[in-house]
């Protein structure tokens, strides 16, 4: 006897159940059962939680798990092709930035980009001290022969941050503005944040093809997108509204105050929000590796598909120096931005 027949016979859905059902035993233990005359369902403590395959047993009407699971990925599939259709050309701008970005990671001799990026480093932090450490860690990336495998780690960031700031600084500003639409994002938000970062990989993988480079660049930039959101919307209504007074009462309109008053007192929170989507882009970017994503992330994957420990070791290594390098560079950043505001 299953664990809830009790409940179907005392409602009276046992003819309903049974319409079109197998009396043949579901399992081992009921055959054992029929041959012994025990026909006696389960003690109260031995009853399961009322789930779908439970209540299966019972009721062959109620569907199982996979059958939910099921009707969930041929739901997918059916919409499949008009999703393609319609996301292929919005999309495709992305392959070919991230193509173009990794073609000039792969073909800018190291003579030419390393001093680029020294260059880049000194402007945005006004640290020697800060170049010399960031040129100290590419340089010992490039002597262990992991250089290119690092250029390509940052270009896919490059390109995957910069389309984060662009897409979620607009979208922090709608949100501060609108309490509206605050309400509707914040449970997208706490979803992109919160989902494991594996799932995101397994809709697109069904959508488009594992070469082409959209695929690992729309996981990144909808895993990492979610901190700059955030902090922008945080940072503009964390400004005083004294000093929002004070701007209207100098006749300004509501866009002025935007881009005079409220984007430049909220620029550190949003610098702060920029830190964390690169952090999180470098983080996705090992997971990208699955999907061929190329870079540091697939020597880590080789390392533990073929137990090569030292392999997967010095990888990760070397995503940790380029994490360092990032936040230190990034930080300093932040930090000219807030001496600014103190004059």
């Amino acid at each position: 006897m299953a664990s809830y027949d009790f409940l179907f016979d005392s409602i009276g859905l046992r003819d309903w159940c049974d319409a079109g059902g197998s009396k043949a035993p579901l399992s081992m233990a009921d055959l054992l059962a029929q041959a012994s005359g025990d026909t006696s369902g389960p003690s109260l403590w031995e009853l399961p939680f009322p789930s779908l395959d439970a209540l299966n047993e019972s009721c062959g009407r109620v569907p199982k798990t996979r059958d939910l699971t099921q009707g969930l990925e041929s739901a997918f599939l059916s919409i499949k092709d008009g999703l393609r259709f319609v996301l292929d050309p919005i999309t495709e701008p992305l392959s070919w930035m991230l193509n173009g970005g990794l073609f000039l990671a792969e073909n800018t001799p190291w003579f030419i980009s390393l001093p680029l990026l020294l260059l880049a480093t000194f402007l945005i932090s006004r640290s020697w001290s800060l170049v010399i450490g960031v040129g100290a860690s590419l340089f010992g990336l490039a002597f262990i022969d992991h250089y290119e495998h690092a250029m390509q780690t940052l270009a896919i960031i490059f390109v995957c941050a910069a389309i984060c700031v662009v897409l979620g600084v607009p979208i922090g500003i709608a949100m501060s503005r609108s309490d509206r639409l605050q309400r509707i994002m914040i449970p997208i938000l706490d979803m992109l944040q919160t989902l494991p970062t594996f799932v995101y990989l397994i809709p697109l993988i069904f959508l488009f093809s594992v070469t082409e480079p959209k695929l690992y660049g729309i996981a990144i930039i909808l895993y990492a997108i979610v901190p700059v959101v955030r902090l922008t919307d945080l940072g503009i209504r964390m400004v005083d509204k004294e000093v929002l007074e004070a701007a209207q009462a100098f006749g300004m309109t509501p866009r002025q105050k935007l881009y005079q008053v409220q984007i430049p007192l909220a620029l550190p929170n949003i610098m702060a929000g920029v830190n964390q989507t690169i952090m999180m882009s470098l983080a996705m970017v090992v997971i990208a590796s699955l999907v061929s994503a190329p870079g540091l992330g697939v020597l880590v994957l080789r390392g533990i598909r073929s137990l090569e420990l030292g392999v997967g070791l010095v990888a990760g290594l070397g995503i940790v120096i380029l994490a360092v390098v990032l936040d230190r560079v990034t930080k300093a950043a932040l930090a000219r931005v807030n001496a600014g505001q103190k004059f």
